[in-house]
């Protein structure tokens, strides 16, 4: 799995390509109209990888070029074309930064993000419906799975050991595990 932080987020739609967040607007740079960006990518300079940016606002989506980024510091920052002053800067204050899940790359069977893992459907070996991963958890050691059915579970994402098969077409990720923990 790459490091699918790189999506952490919500995603817009549920069709293969869709929006998925990467992180938001979260301050102003200067008086040039460039501007801080927190980034759920890891490592974190990696939402400069990807243009267009689909930047989320009161009153919905806009497509934005970014022109420049860098790290700054313990921050990102970026220009983005059009945006030629602090005054225009601060209007995108908050905004959602997403790209297309196509922008993403990936596609292999083998190849995902954790935005491609929410939503399916998590059954043990056995067949025992444990319910939909809601999100992933990140703790240092290894990922975590929180499936939502009838309780709540966090399964380990230990690929071979646990993780058996994760099949994104049928929507399905099979585990081995005990239904009753």
């Amino acid at each position: 799995m790459k490091d699918s932080r790189d999506t952490q987020g919500e995603s817009e739609g549920g069709g293969p390509d869709r929006l998925v967040t990467l992180g938001r607007i979260s301050g102003l740079h200067g008086v040039q109209g460039w501007v801080k960006v927190y980034s759920e990518t890891r490592p974190r300079e990696n939402i400069l990888k990807y243009a267009p940016w689909y930047l989320r606002r009161e009153d919905g989506w806009e497509t934005w070029q970014p022109l420049k980024g860098r790290v700054h510091g313990k921050t990102l920052v970026a220009r983005l074309e059009g945006c030629n002053d602090r005054e225009q800067a601060r209007r995108l204050m908050g905004a959602t930064i997403a790209v297309w899940r196509s922008q993403l790359g990936g596609g292999s069977s083998d190849d995902y993000y954790w935005t491609d893992l929410e939503g399916l459907r998590v059954v043990t070996e056995s067949g025992v419906e444990l319910g939909l991963v809601d999100h992933l958890i990140e703790t240092g050691s290894n990922d975590v799975l929180v499936v939502k059915g009838e309780r709540e579970r966090l399964i380990p994402w230990l690929p071979e050991q646990v993780i058996r098969t994760v099949d994104l077409g049928q929507g399905v990720i099979t585990v081995d595990w005990d239904p009753e923990f």
